[in-house]
């Protein structure tokens, strides 16, 4: 067989293979979340969240809510330096993001099926 039928024939099995996985995947919930950071925040936006009295003081001095949170661990980035992920039970992640031009850096508590938000600060990028 000549080489330009091979190259044709596997280019035609490669598309009806292709548009087979577009087809079956297209109305799943998929994610491809590999990295750390990723696979960090999609564990936290899992579980119920729970505010402390003092994130919730923060947030409304500073003319934000709760959406802010959500909308951090969905596009923050982790800061694993200043997290501490060394603990037993409930792991505590810093986040930090910008929502509504305003920086903010927020403490998760991270534990088996609930996430408690600890603190939501304001920041000054370096």
């Amino acid at each position: 067989m000549k080489l330009a039928y091979r190259l044709a024939y596997f280019s035609g099995g490669f598309i009806i293979g292709i548009a087979l996985l577009i087809f079956i995947l297209s109305g799943k919930k998929t994610s491809c979340s590999y990295g750390l950071d990723a696979r960090t925040l999609k564990n936290i936006r899992l579980k119920d969240r729970v505010f402390s009295e003092k994130s919730i003081t923060s947030l409304r001095e500073n003319n934000l809510d709760t959406a802010a949170v959500s909308y951090l661990l969905e596009h923050g980035d982790v800061v694993f330096s200043e997290s501490n992920t060394k603990l037993d039970s409930c792991k505590q992640y810093v986040i930090v993001g910008t929502f509504a031009e305003k920086n903010l850096k927020i403490k998760v508590e991270n534990c088996d099926t609930l996430a408690t938000v600890l603190e939501a600060n304001l920041y000054l990028k370096h």
